[in-house]
This record gives C-alpha cells, sequence and structure tokens, in this order.
C-alpha cells in the first residue's frame, strides 16, 4: 500500500511547515515561537484540546474519533528543538539564526506530526483518543522526563505512545526497528585532576597533571575492551581537556576532563560508572595528584516494547514495504526513552536517504521523507485504535 493519499495532497503543505521550522530554529526549552506556531496549527485543524506549557514549553493536542467503545489513547510524539550549530546547507530555507540549525531534523518530525493531526483531525477513523504530543529540549534538557514528570501521561491517561526519527543512511520510503534496547543511556561525567603546578623545564619539582590525564585518558578505554564483555556495548568517551594554564612552558595544578558513557544494559550502565571512578582516581593516586569525579547519568537506555513494536512494524510495511525489524542498536541517547519508561509503545526509524549525518552542519531534512513518516503516525492511530 503506497502513502495515505491524502496525507500525499498534503505534502507541500506540510513541508512548507517545515522549512519554516528551519528558518527558525529554537533551543532546548526556548521554543516559544515553535510551539506557538504548532499551538495555532493544531486549534485551525479543529483539535478537541490544545494545551500548552506542558514540561515548560511542551504542546499537547487531543484528537477525539468517531466513537470512544474501548476509552484507549494513543501518544505520538516528535521533538521541536535545534542545535547550536552553524549551519553549512546553502539551502534557500537555511536557518536565519546564526549559530543555530535544525540539525536533527526536529523540524521534520514536527511537519510530520501536525501532518497526521490533520488529517486525523479531518477523518477521524478510529474509535479512541490520540495525544499529539510536541516536546521541547530533546537535545540535552530532557524534555522527555520534564513532559512525563509534568503528568503527561496521566492527564491525558495516555496508554500506549509511539515516536520516530529520520535516519541518514537508511532510503527515503523505508523504515528501520527492532524490540528491546534500541538506542543507549547516555551519561556524562567531568573528572577534575589536581596536582602541583610549576615551570615546564622542571618537571621534578611538579606533578604533571597532564601526564596524568593522558594516563587517566588511554586507562579508561579499558573498560570496553577489558573489563566489560565483548558481547555488550560500552563505548567511553573522553571529549574535552582543559587546563588552568594557557601558556606553553607551564605544567598546570589542574586539569579537567569532561566526557560520555553510552551503553544498553543497566548492569552494565553501573559497573562502568564505578570503575571510571575508580580508574581515574587510582591513577592520580599513582602519580601523587588527587581526582575528583562527578558523574551524571543522562537519558536511560530507549527500550521497544515487543508487542508495539511489531505493530509499528506492521504499519511501516503497509505504507513503504521496505521495514527492516532487525536494525542494529545505536549508542546513540533519546529521551523518548523517558516516555517508554513511563508507558509502553516504540520508536522506529524513518529513511532520509543519502544526506549528511544528523548533527552536522550541512545535514537537511529531506522533505520527500515526509509521506512515509506522516502516513506512519495517522497508521499508528487507525491501526492501535480500529473503528468497531
Amino acid at each position: 500500500m503506497p502513502v495515505k493519499n491524502r496525507i500525499g495532497d498534503l505534502a507541500p503543505e506540510i513541508a512548507g511547515w517545515r522549512q519554516d521550522f528551519h528558518r527558525n530554529p529554537e533551543l532546548l526549552y526556548e521554543v516559544h515561537r515553535t510551539a506557538g506556531r504548532v499551538a495555532d496549527l493544531l486549534r485551525s485543524f479543529g483539535c478537541d484540546e490544545v494545551a500548552t506549557g506542558v514540561g515548560r514549553t511542551g504542546v499537547v493536542g487531543i484528537i477525539r474519533g468517531r466513537t470512544d467503545t474501548r476509552g484507549r489513547v494513543i501518544g505520538l510524539r516528535a521533538d521541536m528543538d535545534a542545535l547550536p550549530i552553524h549551519e553549512a546547507t546553502g539551502a534557500p530555507h537555511a536557518s536565519t539564526v546564526p549559530g543555530v540549525m535544525h540539525a536533527c531534523g526536529h523540524d521534520g518530525h514536527t511537519a510530520m506530526l501536525l501532518g497526521a493531526a490533520k488529517y486525523l483531525a479531518e477523518t477521524r477513523a478510529f474509535d479512541g483518543t490520540v495525544a499529539l504530543i510536541f516536546q521541547p529540549a530533546e537535545e540535552g534538557g530532557a524534555g522527555g522526563r520534564a513532559m512525563v514528570e509534568d503528568g503527561l501521561m496521566d492527564r491525558w491517561r495516555i496508554d500506549e505512545v509511539y515516536g520516530m526519527h529520520n535516519m541518514p543512511g537508511i532510503p527515503v520510503g523505508s523504515f528501520a526497528i527492532r524490540p528491546g534496547a534500541i538506542m543507549a543511556a547516555a551519561d556524562q561525567f567531568r573528572v577534575t585532576l589536581t596536582g602541583k603546578g610549576g615551570h615546564a623545564a622542571k618537571p621534578h619539582d611538579c606533578i604533571d597533571t597532564m601526564v596524568v590525564a593522558a594516563q587517566a585518558i588511554v586507562a579508561l578505554q579499558t573498560i570496553a575492551s577489558r573489563n566489560v564483555d565483548p558481547l555488550k556495548q560500552v563505548v567511553v568517551s573522553v571529549c574535552t581537556i582543559e587546563s588552568d594554564s594557557r601558556a606553553h612552558n607551564v605544567i598546570p595544578q589542574t586539569v579537567t576532563l569532561t566526557g560520555t558513557v553510552r551503553t544498553m544494559d543497566p548492569d552494565v550502565q553501573t559497573f562502568a560508572e564505578r570503575r571510571v571512578t575508580e580508574i581515574v582516581q587510582g591513577i592520580a593516586a599513582t602519580f601523587g595528584a588527587t581526582a575528583t569525579v562527578d558523574y551524571e547519568r543522562g537519558y536511560p537506555v530507549t527500550v521497544n516494547a515487543p508487542e508495539n513494536t511489531a505493530f509499528a512494524a506492521e504499519v511501516a510495511r503497509a505504507i513503504a514495504g521496505r521495514v527492516d525489524t532487525d536494525v542494529a542498536p545505536m549508542m546513540g541517547g533519546e529521551d523518548f526513552s523517558f516516555m517508554l519508561n513511563a508507558r509502553p509503545g516504540a520508536y522506529i526509524f524513518v529513511g532520509n536517504g543519502d544526506t549528511a549525518m544528523v548533527h552536522h552542519p550541512a545535514y537537511d531534512f529531506d522533505d520527500a521523507a515526509i509521506p512515509y513518516g506522516a502516513s506512519w503516525y495517522a497508521g499508528i492511530a487507525e491501526a492501535r485504535l480500529p473503528l468497531t
């Protein structure tokens, strides 16, 4: 079966919304223009309820079906925020905000869910209620958690929740999904090493924190290579190093390292957290330095419920025919995980074609993916809430 005809007809209009969002990107919770535009469009579609300010700047639209014999509510989620990246696409709809761009395709996710909302408000060919969830602050701000903690699931009695993300490298018109863990827990750490600074020409009078840092960076890689079962995924990456000196001839008193730990298993996550501290403090002590470790657990593992995953795949197959149901887990993090921890559901990838990878200055969402993604959102509602 092809994409829904009505959504195909709406595709140019949906692309227009997407390009407008792309020209006007906003960060984290400061998505006031985007959220306002989303709320206005939902009202114009005839949604039965439009709530703003959920989880600070989130928007929820409610559409009731022709009947409601079961009293079930399905949640469909899209994220709205952009990234602090200077755009290099050269597109006619490129960002007009210096240093901010939609480098992850959230403009496309928002537009596709709006397209599904317009279709569902027109047709209402389902038995129950659809909750359209437009979330802020996915890019590091845990907006998904904020919306859940603000009563999202209980206020609208949501039974299941579904989300989608575009994926470069997967052909347009294709989908990919898997049951179980599909995206990683994303933790972060900050290590402060303190030694004894001094003149670089007299290292014997110092405790060289740069040497300690270098040893610690290398040793942290043994968590993955020597401490964890090779069949279990873990990534430990040190991503910044900064000292309290800018001089070429000074051994710094302190050095700060920051990085991330990605895991797919809660036991591995707990083990990795402990080993980061043990390794860094042990190496520091070996050289006579001290180390403090601030370790913060971030987004949890994104886990797809098996039954919901099978439904999501069937809906995708009816639209496109091309569905990878055993895509490899990805070590990126996703705060939709907070919603999936609160309710069963599934998270799927829709193909964005041969484009730059997300979080790259040359990335752009491919508008050709709109009919597939919007049809999937609408199809989930109709498949999970069939008319009796």
